[in-house]
């Protein structure tokens, strides 16, 4: 009788807040994970001793994602895990997750916030698929981190929120030009979450907590692993049929 054998997919920023409760519901669904961080490598190690205590192999990989020419050692990186530890065999799923918060108004917004807003948010997860394609199976699944910020609006937001909703059409264009490959590509995108994402103003402060469950018709805020296990579902073959969508999860926030 043959050994099931564990699909794999690589999370970028998997060692804190979103990415690390992804790859904790992607490996209970079966995959094996290997996750970037961009500095907090004890935090990374820590995750992958909690998926390796699941029975999964894990391994992490810093990954600067503002900078693309760093991406081609980046994939000599996986490559040589994939065949190190996984027998040759190539990625199942990508989750483009890595991401900084940024609140600034749009009047005083420098060049230099700008850039850094693209870098990560666009350019950075834009390239860095690019490169992995050759080490993607074909049949695989990319999910892209979009935010409610694109379509709903509050100041502060308006180089993060642009971003994030260049990765909403760009996920269409993936989905379109991999398509061939029967690669999906989908993006999801979390309202509000209790995490330290913007220093932690969701969780941590009590009458923006309150003022964001009073217009969401669940009737609370989002927590982590509201938005991981619909990025497992994603990234798994129960979704075979999802393509090229943008997929809010807010609990209905503004609707």
């Amino acid at each position: 009788m043959s050994q099931q054998v564990n699909k794999i997919v690589m999370i970028t920023g998997g060692s804190r807040g979103l990415g690390k409760d992804a790859a904790l519901q992607l490996a209970k669904k079966g995959f094996d994970v290997i996750i970037t961080y961009q500095s907090k490598k004890e935090a990374a190690d820590q995750v992958v001793e909690a998926l390796t205590k699941l029975g999964n192999k894990s391994f992490a990989l810093a990954l600067n994602l503002s900078d693309a020419s760093t991406f081609e050692n980046f994939k000599k990186e996986v490559t040589a895990i994939l065949e190190t530890s996984f027998e040759g065999r190539k990625l199942n799923a990508l989750v483009n997750n890595a991401g900084i918060g940024i609140n600034i108004p749009f009047e005083t917004t420098t060049e230099e916030a700008l850039d850094a807003m693209t870098n990560i948010h666009f350019k950075g997860p834009f390239m860095l698929t690019q490169k992995l394609l050759p080490l993607l199976e074909d049949g695989s699944s990319i999910v892209n981190t979009s935010s409610g910020l694109a379509r709903f609006s509050f100041v502060g937001y308006a180089a993060y929120g642009a971003m994030k909703a260049a990765i909403d059409s760009l996920t269409r264009y993936q989905a379109l030009e991999l398509g061939n490959r029967k690669i999906r590509v989908n993006s999801v995108a979390p309202g509000a979450i209790e995490t330290d994402f913007g220093g932690g103003l969701v969780r941590d402060n009590a009458d923006f907590n309150h003022h964001i469950s009073s217009e969401t018709a669940l009737g609370r805020v989002g927590l982590p692993d509201d938005i991981g296990t619909v990025v497992a579902f994603l990234c798994s073959d129960d979704s075979k049929w999802i393509n090229a969508q943008r997929i809010e999860v807010s609990g209905g926030f503004r609707i």
